[in-house]
């Protein structure tokens, strides 16, 4: 079957259109589901009340065939009306389509870009973002995107899968939605957003029609993973039963009696599920286990991630064997992207000091909607994150092998080289414009005139606590053995441009 490149004017507004007919269609399912992070039951009629504002804006609109024009009016209009936190968050993801479409142009790479922009602004939007909410979902469906690439049905239906597995999987990163036994109220609202762009662009239902059952649902097409779902359900269960046994197999219904019992089901839509299950009737005990995918092209059973600057020191790494991830404007997608892209089932992160405690807080929970655990070693530097990864041992257990490489890093001294802007006196004593200064642990301990002096002088204060090998990532070239004939010890020194610094200095 045939599906359009990219979306017109017309076809942006039928979108639109949709959102707004399935969201206020589901509006009282998703506000039963908004219990964080206050409690209100208003996620859904915000979420419709802020799409109505984007629609009826492009309703204004005398032509609605400028793909451009509709989608900046899609943007102002949810912007304006926004209400609530998850309208804001609904107006940034919209802003961002609008952004994308700029050259006229909405196809797959603008829907990927948008969501990808999407997440950088909600990120912004949002003063503490929590995982397990509406931002794991948008950035599963994000990275998806940007991964699957190519046609625009393609980006989209990868969007939408990858979207119903991370809200699957938000009652295990959030405490408050697994005590309440429910799945992220915004996130089951942003995944209403995008399904209602499949269904424009697959040609499916009525744009906003009446005549629906409340959800769009878009053919599956196998990229989520399988899951077990298991809860207690309260309600018709015959009914329940007919709509969930086209979602799965192994469905299961233990019943207490006519009204209530406990419902067990293997499926690749667990979203959906999960919605037919909340639209039918109360709903507690919501568990969830990811099963064992069936056999296919074999993948790694770990990998080490290095986040490091591009160059050569970028190129050391991935000679190491580390899959190098350059921080860019948006990290986290960066490095989740490869995750998902790896299909590893460990993956060790050596942030190398280039991630804050913010993203690695993100980058630890967002992993959970890929069903892949991470695991985050202390590395404060390069030259740290060098010695751990020397150290691994990829047949070891990975509590083992992980433990061995905290070690490394840990114990691993280390000094940071770079120029003085101005002059100024400093606890080492004066430096003039300049010179050279060394810091280590946040503290500068000397002051030089060359970098060669510098590097001297560094490695011989960090060898004062003992130690049997130096490495050294520098930009400019050093004397490599004068070095090692004057500190009688083994000298590693690797070139390093873009490292942002004179040189870093590792001692172990």
């Amino acid at each position: 079957m045939s599906y359009p490149r990219e979306l017109d004017g017309t076809r942006l507004h039928n979108w639109a259109a949709r959102a707004v007919a399935e969201l206020s269609a589901r509006r009282a399912e998703i506000n039963a589901l908004n219990v964080f992070p206050v409690p209100d039951a208003d996620t859904g009629s915000n979420m419709a009340h802020t799409m109505e504002a984007a629609l009826a804006e492009v309703d204004r609109l005398e032509d609605t065939s400028d793909v451009v024009r509709v989608a900046q009016a899609i943007a102002a209009g949810s912007v304006r009306g926004a209400r609530g936190n998850s309208g804001v968050v609904l107006s940034q993801v919209l802003r961002a389509v609008a952004e994308s479409a700029v050259d006229g142009r909405v196809d797959g790479e603008a829907i990927s870009r948008s969501l990808t922009t999407a997440v950088s602004l909600v990120d912004r939007a949002i003063s503490e973002p929590v995982e397990g909410t509406v931002i794991t979902v948008l950035r599963a469906a994000a990275v998806a995107a940007r991964e699957t690439g190519g046609a625009l049905h393609d980006v989209v239906t990868a969007a939408v899968d990858a979207a119903r597995t991370a809200l699957a999987k938000t009652p295990s990163q959030l405490d408050v939605l697994r005590e309440a036994g429910v799945v992220d109220a915004g996130g089951t609202g942003f995944l209403v957003l995008i399904e209602a762009l499949l269904a424009e662009i697959e040609g499916t239902g009525d744009p906003g029609g009446d005549d629906h059952p409340g959800q769009v649902v878009p053919e599956s097409h196998g990229r989520a993973a399988e899951l077990e779902v298991m809860f207690y359900f309260r309600g018709d269960l015959d009914a329940l039963e007919e709509e969930l046994s086209g979602l799965g197999d192994s469905l299961l219904v233990a019943r207490a009696d006519d009204t209530e019992g406990t419902v067990h089901l293997h499926s690749h839509d667990a979203g959906t599920v999960i919605e037919w299950a909340f639209a039918a009737g109360e709903v507690s005990d919501l568990r969830l286990e990811v099963l064992p995918d069936a056999p296919q092209v074999e993948a790694p059973n770990r990998i080490v991630v290095a986040v490091t600057p591009a160059g050569s020191v970028a190129e050391l790494y991935r000679e190491a064997g580390a899959v190098v991830v350059t921080p860019g404007r948006d990290a986290v997608t960066e490095i989740l992207g490869h995750v998902r892209r790896c299909g590893a089932e460990e993956v060790i992160l050596l942030p190398n000091g280039l991630l804050d405690r913010r993203q690695l807080v993100a980058v630890e929970r967002a992993t959970h909607a890929f069903e892949q655990a991470i695991t985050l070693l202390p590395t404060a530097r390069l030259v740290s994150g060098i010695a751990a990864l020397t150290v691994h041992e990829p047949e070891d257990p990975l509590g083992v092998a992980a433990y061995a490489m905290s070690e490394a890093a840990s114990a691993m001294r280390t000094a940071v080289l770079t120029r003085a802007e101005k002059a100024a006196l400093t606890p080492a004593g004066p430096c003039a414009k300049g010179d050279i200064i060394v810091t280590s642990l946040g503290e500068i301990i000397l002051v030089a005139d060359t970098l060669d002096d510098a590097v001297l002088a560094a490695c011989r204060r960090l060898l004062e606590s003992g130690g049997e090998q130096v490495t050294v990532l520098a930009g400019e070239e050093i004397d490599v053995e004068e070095l090692r004939a004057r500190l009688r010890v083994d000298v590693m020194a690797f070139p390093a441009d873009e490292l942002g610094h004179l040189a870093e200095i590792g001692v172990e």
